[in-house]
């Protein structure tokens, strides 16, 4: 890894400077000169052209930001354009497309903003404006995928997702550039194996996750009427009305919740505690079959920053034969899912978006059952393949990086994959995959897990028929064990490797994945730091 690192540092120095060797060296402040260094320099051009700001960038990072707020200003504009859709959203199919892409069309605009914000004040590092940046261009991407799952692409135009999603690729090319030198300046492999505390988490909210009895409420919900609400939903919307967004805890008692819930991106700190996994339910049952997009199929979906939820299943129950059908959507930056099982079929857990950690839970599917792009760990989880349709195989990632910037990927740790015991009976009749490339630069690591016999000795499967992304992906394994571990018969693609050393694992670690350093103490719950 540190050599494919200086390989890559010694690429995009040349990408970036080799113009400066020519007769023609120029002016930094020549906008052409800077525009010519991104990946998409014609709409760089065209809207430093039409924009009211004037900009003589003299360094990247000057650059950086004004990239940014040329992204934030197109996609203000773009946002304009979708309103005026609504006026053509005459069937259901639309409505729902419409709303999604209204609401993520927002959240884009909020991580657009955040970003510019936090480099104008330097109150975010590069490594948070890479998440940001990330996520904006996630976005785009799940509005687009949800107008094809529902057969309405001609409804909004492809312009409306090209040219602000080429201003953030742009934006993300030269932020990027500035993480790998950083990178490239602190880069430590050391190998950190202790369980400790994570520094995001206060030590308050340790005790909180520590021990149940010593958790203080600040509202209740119960079923029976014995607490201060009877849905989930209700004391979301009450806490969201505070005006001191500090940590809140939502006690949710036993019973199963028939409800789809949803924390709003400005609905901060919020935790849910139920009364154990098997005992406090938060169950719905929307699909694709059933009309709505894979995105708002979610049976709960959070954005809100530093969510935690502890001893708490989200199930979806609309069953196999219902297609894409989402139990829990994570937007949530810097989220902790502690204990928490999360069960369905296909769709079952959408890591949708920027830093998730999840610890000691259960998660169970069949296709594409973990997926999306969020930078995530899975620690100590169990994770199950359960029995699919006949002729479907499981797979049990489907990792959505479309960009080569973006600093997202699924990391596998410390866990067990093992067959539910719906497929147990039938294990040798389906096929099971650690995953499939969903996007260009997909991105997985599975590292000192227990497979189980379900695995394929392939090992990895690729996107129906076609060798999409054979090249672009990675795919690594590290020092995993259990009769479905070996790697002997394992794919043959270039972006698949079998890892050897520490050091080329811990780009996906707690640490290097998620800077969990400076943010998971404050969780609460228990960590590997490192390897």
């Amino acid at each position: 890894m540190a050599a494919r690192l200086f390989l890559t540092l010694i690429f995009f120095s040349s990408f970036f400077f080799s113009i400066a060797l020519s007769r023609k060296s120029s002016s930094s402040s020549n906008i052409n000169w800077w525009c010519n260094r991104t990946p998409h320099p014609g709409p760089c051009k065209y809207y430093i052209r039409h924009s009211h700001h004037h900009f003589r960038p003299k360094h990247r990072s000057e650059f950086r930001q004004m990239l940014t707020q040329l992204a934030l200003e197109q996609a203000f504009t773009t946002q304009k354009s979708i309103h005026g859709y609504e006026t053509i959203c005459k069937t259901k199919n639309k409505k729902i497309v419409f709303t999604d892409c209204v609401k993520l069309y927002e959240n884009t605009i909020f991580h657009l903003n955040r970003t510019l914000q936090g480099l104008r004040k330097k109150s975010c590092s590069t490594f948070d404006a890479q998440t940001w940046l990330s996520t904006a261009l996630t976005n785009l991407e799940t509005c687009s995928t949800g107008a094809l799952e529902l057969r309405v692409t001609d409804f909004m135009p492809p312009l409306i997702y090209g040219n602000v999603s080429e201003m953030i690729r742009n934006s993300l090319a030269m932020n990027g550039y500035l993480l790998k030198l950083e990178q490239a300046r602190n880069y430590n492999c050391s190998e950190v194996t202790d369980d400790v505390f994570p520094s995001w988490v206060s030590g308050s909210e340790r005790k909180l996750l520590q021990g149940a009895s010593s958790i203080r409420a600040n509202l209740v919900v119960a079923k029976d009427g014995s607490g201060h609400f009877r849905t989930v939903q209700a004391a979301i919307n009450a806490a969201a009305r505070r005006r001191i967004k500090s940590r809140f805890v939502i006690h949710v008692k036993r019973g199963v919740y028939r409800e789809n819930i949803q924390v709003d991106k400005f609905n901060d700190n919020i935790m849910l505690v139920g009364d154990g996994m098997r005992y406090t339910i938060i169950s719905g049952r929307r699909s694709v079959q059933d009309g709505f997009t894979t995105y708002s199929s979610a049976t709960a979906g959070i954005d809100g920053l530093h969510f935690i939820a502890r001893d708490i299943t989200f199930q979806n129950t609309a069953g196999p034969l219902k297609g894409q059908a989402v139990a829990l959507r994570s937007a949530s930056d810097l989220s902790v899912f502690y204990r928490c099982a999360i069960v369905g079929y296909q769709d079952t857990l959408m890591v949708h978006a920027q830093r998730q950690f999840y610890r000691e839970c259960y998660i169970y599917g069949t296709i594409d059952f973990i997926f999306g792009n969020a930078a995530v760990v899975f620690q100590n989880c169990m994770i199950y393949a359960r029995r699919p349709l006949p002729g479907q195989a499981n797979m049990i990632t489907a990792q959505g990086r479309a960009d080569p910037f973006q600093n997202t990927g699924i990391s596998i740790h410390n866990s067990q994959i093992r067959a539910a015991p719906d497929l147990k009976p039938v294990v040798g009749v389906f096929k099971t995959y650690l995953g499939r490339p969903w996007q260009q630069y997909s991105r997985v690591m599975v590292m000192k897990t227990f497979i189980d016999s379900v695995m394929s000795p392939l090992g990895w499967s690729p996107w129906g028929n076609s060798n999409f992304a054979l090249n672009t992906l990675y795919y690594a394994e590290y020092r995993n064990f259990g009769p479905g571990s070996s790697t002997r018969n394992r794919v043959r693609w270039p972006g698949f490797h079998v890892i050897a050393r520490p050091s080329q694992a811990a780009p996906f670690t707690v640490s290097g994945l998620l800077g969990g350093r400076t943010w998971l103490p404050a969780a609460g719950v228990p960590f590997t730091l490192g390897v």
